[in-house]
């Protein structure tokens, strides 16, 4: 093999339509596998510092990093909603051959996450204390969450860059790289951590500090994979990116809304649990951190089958689209009664791990026995959101979410609150959850039912034809 020869074969290869041949079922299972490495570990460090933190012995703070962290939740639904924007639409380029598109809009789409990301933690800067205050934060539970925002809003922007980053991989089939945006970030976490919480006895600014590094390895691995490796990124333009707003927007606008819904459920059940003192908020906190390690495989489903339906649907593969959908469902089901069975043989570990004692320690074992049940169903809502967003039909998912976070979560929380104290916040939640989960996976399969090749040409609109 001659030098020429050699530099092609190992020259980057730019992205193909990979999802649109080979098993339906086993693209979900590598990709969400995949995402899951990556994502589980991010949720295992974040477990890891509050753990560090609970060891200090002073609830509050473990209360205060809670607070902080269902702000921080807020700004994250902007990155999360623009990731999947640009994710569907770049998917949907690369599905119908289009390159030159794909990479357009994954420039756009990156400008236009980092300003937009970037803008809400500034603009929320100056009111996290009066926004903490509101959810029921008071004293050194105060002090701390706030000391954790002032160091992590700033740095907002990059963390929506990061995210994008690992959406465009996605988007392009490159499971492995995609894993890495995450996974390199985790491990500096998990170095960096606990010798500024611990070592340096830097406790929650230790771990604030610790979460702007990361996320700059976010950037640092996403910008490797997406930019030198796929060439999926071309130099960004501030007209193109106005121009291509309206297109992007459409479906990261209602995706931004979807996923606003939970941390505003989730403040809201913060603000009720809040009633039963900081024994309660510790639990809390500590089950917030429990939930993504033993669910975070739906997580990042949630993540990784919006591109293989993306790029199906861009090539006309309407069954695919169909099979893609119904592996996702059967695959929640099956991993949630998998973790289930796991966390509750493992709750009188888990609250020995964090030394909760009293009702912190109640309500975690109540977690783990009963409040997991939800999870089954909104597992299921997690892939018809997806399903929603990169089949043009972002509103229904917005409409799903919020209804769950309002309709479905606040009566069914408040009443079991009044009468059934903490514990009932958290079966509240799960009722909830049934209702709104059952009924976006009719909702999906009536859709994927009605659906029809769209007209592959440049620049096509992101609805769908329907019958």
């Amino acid at each position: 093999m001659t030098n020429a020869t050699q530099q092609m074969t190992n020259a980057p290869q730019p992205a193909r339509a990979v999802f649109t041949v080979g098993s339906p079922l086993r693209h979900v299972l590598v990709m969400t596998a995949t995402g899951s490495i990556g994502l589980m570990a991010i949720f295992v460090v974040d477990l890891l510092s509050i753990l560090y933190i609970s060891w200090q012995g002073a609830p509050a703070l473990t209360a205060g990093l809670g607070f902080a962290t269902q702000v921080v939740f807020l700004v994250m639904s902007i990155n999360i909603g623009m990731s999947i924007g640009v994710s569907a639409l770049v998917s949907r380029a690369i599905g119908a051959g289009d390159r030159a598109q794909a990479r357009r809009l994954a420039s756009s789409g990156l400008l236009q996450s980092f300003v937009l990301s970037s803008a809400a933690g500034f603009a929320l800067f100056p009111f996290r204390d009066p926004v903490l205050r509101a959810l029921g934060a008071s004293g050194a539970a105060l002090e701390a969450a706030s000391t954790f925002l002032a160091w992590t809003l700033p740095f907002t922007g990059v963390m929506a860059i990061g995210m994008a980053l690992a959406g465009l991989l996605r988007a392009a089939g490159d499971a492995k790289r995609a894993m890495y945006v995450t996974l390199f970030g985790a491990i500096a976490t998990a170095i960096i951590d606990p010798i500024l919480i611990i070592g340096l006895k830097m406790g929650v600014l230790g771990a604030a500090i610790t979460t702007d590094f990361s996320r700059c390895v976010w950037v640092m691995v996403g910008a490797w994979g997406a930019i030198k490796i796929h060439r999926l990124v071309e130099r960004p333009r501030w007209v193109l990116a106005m121009d291509d707003l309206p297109e992007i927007f459409a479906i990261a606008g209602p995706a931004i809304l979807t996923n606003v819904a939970a941390p505003i459920a989730s403040l809201y059940s913060v603000s009720v649990m809040a009633q039963f003192g900081e024994s309660a908020l510790a639990a809390g906190s500590i089950i917030d951190r429990i939930v993504p390690v033993a669910f975070g495989p739906l997580f990042a489903m949630s993540g990784v089958i919006g591109p293989i339906i993306g790029q199906n649907y861009g090539a006309g593969l309407i069954e695919r689209v169909r099979a893609t959908l119904t592996s996702s469902f059967g695959f929640s089901a099956v991993y949630v009664a998998i973790a289930w069975a796991l966390l509750y043989l493992s709750s009188p570990a888990i609250v020995k791990l964090f030394s909760a004692q009293g009702q912190t320690a109640d309500l975690v074992l109540f977690f783990c026995a009963w409040g997991a049940l939800g999870w089954v169903f909104l597992g299921c809502l997690f892939a018809a959101n997806a399903a929603f967003n990169n089949l043009g039909h972002a509103t229904i998912s917005t409409a799903f979410n919020w209804g769950r976070a309002t309709l479905g979560f606040i009566p069914f929380v408040t009443i079991g609150a009044h009468y059934y104290g903490p514990q009932g916040v958290i079966m509240g939640a799960v009722v909830g959850a049934a209702v709104f989960g059952a009924g976006a996976i009719g909702c999906a399969y009536w859709l994927a039912g009605r659906l029809r090749a769209p007209q592959l040409i440049k620049n096509a609109a992101p609805e769908i034809k329907m019958s």
